[in-house]
């Protein structure tokens, strides 16, 4: 199986409390194709300026990930400036250019027309649809991302998108603003009304929620001692658990579980530099490692029909 990726390549400038980086490569389809691609193959599709390092080229072809439908036109490519204080689930745009990007404009090959898993990253949800509507035939998962800026300007043609998806992947203050409701539960069963099967809601360092019609998951965020830099965890959570899908063809609702846990894996190796300079660096061994301690994390109980003791008032005393 394969996944194709469309989305924004850029270069960001990033200040955390730990520290700074000027031009790191980034951009939505950068951090889900590599994380993506340490499970199957990855195709992308975006456009890059007369400014993209052959460096960056040759460290995703190093990832075996499909450039071919990376289009470089003539400008510099999409560049953005931000800061995280404290909080870090919050950045805090300082400059955006979208340059080169200002144009995009997807044009699929006959081949990813085909792609049996679609990963539609944060861009205008026009474009979104556009691409939906190349598709030669239904891909067996359509995910998608958006954000506030889409929310507020766009609202009919990205409620059009939405309802396309199969799952809809959202950070949980986007979700609320989409839904016009503060409570998580109420927001997200307002999403699935509007077509996704499942809705995951991202919520930075408390992990993530998934909501199908029938069933609630979390996962948590891995407990780390420093975080430098959290740009592009979101979509790094996305291509690892879009990644593990594709790779297993494990559609089923302990597949897509599995699915979040390898997501929130892949999103605190990312968390860990500027850029996707860990991300891009990781075996095998070292994903599997910290799978295992995702499960022993989260693991208290060796039934799943487990009960709590029955207690009688004496047994309190």
């Amino acid at each position: 199986m394969s996944i194709l990726v469309v989305g924004s390549v850029a270069y960001d400038s990033v200040k955390t409390p730990n520290g700074n980086h000027q031009n790191a490569l980034g951009g939505s389809a950068i951090y889900f194709a590599v994380a993506a691609s340490y499970f199957v193959p990855v195709s992308i599709v975006g456009v890059v300026g007369d400014d993209f390092l052959p460096e960056d080229k040759a460290m995703l072809e190093a990832h075996y990930i499909d450039t071919g439908g990376l289009s470089r036109v003539h400008g510099d490519t999409f560049r953005w400036t931000g800061e995280y204080g404290e909080d870090f689930n919050e950045a805090h745009t300082i400059d955006t250019q979208l340059n080169v990007f200002a144009g995009f404009e997807p044009e699929l090959a006959s081949s990813e027309r085909k792609s049996p898993f679609l990963f539609l990253a944060n861009i205008d949800p026009d474009l979104q649809y556009r691409v939906l509507q190349q598709m030669e035939e239904r891909p067996q998962l359509v995910a998608g991302d958006t954000m506030n800026f889409w929310i507020q300007a766009k609202a009919e043609t990205l409620a059009r998108a939405i309802s396309e998806f199969d799952t809809l992947m959202i950070n949980q203050g986007e979700v609320r603003q989409l839904a016009k409701e503060n409570n998580l539960v109420k927001a997200a069963r307002y999403v699935l009304s509007q077509g996704p099967q499942m809705v995951v809601i991202k919520r930075g360092e408390y992990g993530a929620l998934s909501f199908t019609s029938n069933a609630i998951f979390a996962a948590p965020a891995y407990p780390l001692e420093t975080i430098v830099d959290p740009t592009g965890a979101g979509d790094s959570f996305a291509g690892g658990f879009m990644g593990y899908l594709a790779a297993s063809r494990d559609l089923t609702t302990a597949g897509f579980r599995r699915a979040m846990i390898v997501g929130s894996v892949m999103a605190s190796f990312t968390v860990g530099s500027f850029g996707p300079d860990r991300l891009s660096c990781l075996s095998m061994g070292e994903i599997n490692d910290r799978y295992r301690e995702f499960r022993r994390l989260t693991y208290f109980d060796g039934s799943a029909e487990a009960e709590l003791p029955s207690l009688t008032c004496k047994d309190r005393s």
